[in-house]
């Protein structure tokens, strides 16, 4: 480090020095977030496009969930699962009947849910469906994301999440996505099968959106060969596309919900898992669980992170918003349809393919739009997904696209 050096730069070179090389940020790092800004350590202030990966649904720093969960923070922190605490209990039934669902396990991390639903899924198939003991599959579809544990990477068809971690945890069948006739015919072939896990849409996979009517599609075909429904909601659920979930677009009830990220508002990390009375008591004491799932902040912080969901109508206004931002990507793609090749979106929930350029990349795009104050990141090398916090107004909004199609055009 050198006196040179911005404070940004000092900061960005002490992650470079001292942590893993797991990520590979947008060069802007951030100490403040309001609603829809965010702001760097001199001070410049930026719209977040990306909402932490849709954990910040409710805008950043929220004052009911802040409140909320700064009051508990000064009372009870943790008390584990060795003993009652007097949130647990409230929040159970608060997000049970928020849900519809008899029961909720509850977890720390969208990767932990994840992880819970398919313990559950193969113990209700050895309990309920009577499948021999390790013999029971799980089916997922291709160009999935739903963590990073190793069994879930065994699930991937990214060669960058599963490359080199091998030996891989069996019991797994991919289906292409948004093929119900697929996975009609797989599940047909193997009476083994306990469940079916899905992204109601593809959210890493560059915002994957499956024909309308394709969840209930699977729905019922998962329904007729008695395999469960497990939809992952981690990303695309509480209001990020236009509905509280993702599958209500389709009227789908999963047999198994997993919630995480915006669950609490980006305040503090929970996950849940949420089923009824016959698969959830599969699990009995002593077989699932965490040291820090239901703890007492968790708690409040998702009752808050629900309500505010509610009673702000986010999931309405990401709706409308969607609407106009998918309006306003198509007519910057067809200004601009050497660089742009796709676009597309439901609710806030977005992306935007670029077509590498005399060497201008998606990278590059967000490079300029962080330097005219917005931040996005690409995935995937070529698309940019964006997906502000649903808390924008359209004022902002129209702020927000002014700056991409100024950037747009620039290349």
């Amino acid at each position: 480090m050198t006196e040179t050096m911005t404070k940004s730069e000092t900061l960005m070179e002490l992650e470079e020095h001292y942590g893993a090389h797991n990520y590979h940020p947008i060069p802007v790092v951030l100490d403040r977030g309001e609603g829809v800004y965010v702001w760097d350590v001199e001070g410049k202030k930026y719209f977040d496009f990306l909402s932490a990966y849709s954990a910040v649904n409710q805008g950043h720093c929220h004052p009911a969930i802040v409140s909320a969960t700064t009051k508990q923070l000064q009372k009870l922190t943790l008390s584990s699962r060795a003993f009652y605490n007097d949130s647990l209990g409230e929040y159970e039934k608060f997000i049970t009947k928020f849900f519809g669902y008899d029961k909720v396990l509850p977890m720390n991390t969208g990767a932990e849910g994840v992880e819970t639903a398919l313990k559950m899924a193969r113990r209700w198939g050895y309990v309920k469906k009577g499948i021999a003991d390790n013999e029971a599959k799980i089916v997922v579809c291709e160009n999935n994301f739903h963590g990073r544990t190793i069994s879930i990477v065994s699930i991937s068809t990214d060669p960058d999440s599963y490359g080199q971690f091998g030996p891989f945890t069996p019991g797994f069948l991919k289906v292409p996505y948004n093929d119900a006739d697929a996975l009609d015919k797989l599940l047909s072939s193997d009476k083994n099968i306990a469940g079916f896990l899905i992204e109601p849409v593809q959210g890493e996979a560059g915002v994957v959106i499956p024909d309308a009517g394709y969840l209930k599609k699977a729905y019922d075909i998962c329904k007729k060969h008695n395999v469960l429904f497990i939809a992952d909601e981690i990303q695309s659920g509480l209001g990020r596309t236009g509905k509280m979930l993702s599958c209500d677009h389709d009227g789908v009830h999963a047999d198994i919900l997993i919630l995480g990220k915006a669950l609490s508002g980006g305040v503090y990390p929970v996950s849940a898992v949420l089923s009824n009375d016959e698969i959830m008591l599969c699990i009995k004491p002593g077989q699932h669980g965490s040291t820090y799932g239901g703890n007492p902040v968790a708690c409040k912080a998702a009752i808050a992170g629900l309500t505010v969901l509610k009673e702000e109508k986010l999931a309405e206004n990401s709706e409308r918003l969607g609407k106009i931002l998918l309006t306003e990507l198509n007519k910057i793609k067809d200004e601009r349809p050497d660089l742009v090749t796709t676009v597309r979106g439901k609710g806030l929930f977005a992306a935007m393919v670029i077509k590498e350029k005399e060497g201008k990349t998606a990278w590059e795009v967000c490079l300029k739009m962080m330097e005219h104050g917005l931040l996005a990141k690409p995935t995937h090398g070529d698309i940019i997904r964006f997906a502000p916090p649903l808390v924008m107004t359209k004022e902002q909004l129209m702020e927000c696209v002014a700056i991409i199609r100024k950037v747009i055009l620039s290349f």
